[in-house]
């Protein structure tokens, strides 16, 4: 198990509230990652599956909505589970990580800076033993009535499906395997597919850095302005977040890879899978995948302990 050799420092803005935030992450003896809101008088807040309270909001939220939150984690995670941190204390001034550039990319760079050469093999290791899977069905269902109704109304005229799901299957005792599907009808998009295996060596990572970590998140443009009237997207702008053009067929900034919307998948799907306290040892399949849906992947397989073995480090 790792953790930092000093603290550092990371300032910037949040992507919802558009604020300024800084962020101190600090070295801790014991196991787990764990936030601090500084402005409020309050407990450590677990960044675990267990305690994300929300994902309706694009992003994973640890804590409750109505309480002590810090959200989009997700980014932040995917960074210090690749930097083979898996405890630290992180300070917050606000109620949500800085953005950065959209990606892992930066808070890898700085995170990495603080460690010594990362030990994966001293990591607990949870295996998944047996197949679970979460449906979008799953997810919607449980929704109110009248939310499920405008999921209705909007997947009609964006024309989509809500045929998303996330599973996870036994693989190698030793390594995650993500393969992760995007299926959109804006052609920009369209259907992208991309695999990533992290096998705890240092060139799983270097691939990572390379081909994946400045992936940033994705929007259409046509959404910000209702995302900002309902107090959203208020820090998004052409260098933190992909831009598509109302037609669908383009975007207002550059685009690092032709399917860096899908390789942004990888990184969201590693940073909520570091939300379950240890290095998950599986394949990852995930189909029009989202927080809400990697999230119940993991209360599904923490439900059952016949569905996972945990190998801790001695």
């Amino acid at each position: 198990m790792a953790t930092l050799i000093h603290a550092i420092k990371i300032t910037g803005h949040g992507i919802h509230s558009g604020k300024p935030v800084t962020m101190v992450i600090r070295p801790h003896a014991h196991p787990g990652i764990y936030f601090r809101r500084r402005d409020l008088s309050m407990a450590k807040i677990p960044a675990r599956y267990d305690n994300v309270g929300a994902t309706h909001l694009r992003n994973t939220t640890v804590g409750q909505i109505d309480a002590g939150h810090v959200q989009t984690v997700e980014h932040l995670m995917a960074a210090l589970f690749m930097a083979g941190v898996d405890r630290a204390i992180i300070d917050i001034d606000g109620p949500e990580t800085p953005i950065l550039d959209g990606s892992a990319h930066e808070f890898y760079a700085l995170i990495a800076g603080a460690v010594d050469a990362p030990e994966f093999k001293k990591m607990r290791r949870i295996i998944v033993r047996r197949p679970v899977v979460a449906y979008a069905h799953e997810i919607i269902r449980a929704l109110p009535l009248w939310t499920r109704i405008k999921i209705w109304v909007m997947n009609k005229i964006a024309h989509r499906r809500t045929d998303g799901y996330v599973q996870l299957l036994p693989g190698d005792d030793h390594t995650l395997s993500v393969h992760a599907t995007l299926d959109y009808p804006e052609k920009i998009i369209g259907r992208q597919s991309y695999t990533y295996t992290f096998d705890m060596t240092k060139r799983s990572v270097n691939t990572f850095l390379r081909d994946i970590a400045r992936a940033r998140t994705f929007g259409k443009y046509s959404e910000w302005s209702y995302l900002k009237k309902h107090g959203m997207a208020r820090g998004a702008n052409e260098h933190n977040v992909i831009a598509l053009n109302d037609t669908g067929d383009g975007t207002l900034n550059a685009l690092t890879w032709g399917d860096e919307f899908v390789r942004h998948k990888i990184i969201d799907a590693i940073g909520d899978m570091a939300t379950a306290g240890g290095f998950i040892c599986g394949r990852m399949e995930s189909y029009k995948g989202s927080h809400a849906l990697n999230n119940l992947v993991l209360k599904k397989l923490f439900s059952d302990p016949v569905n996972y073995d945990i190998v801790d480090y001695k």
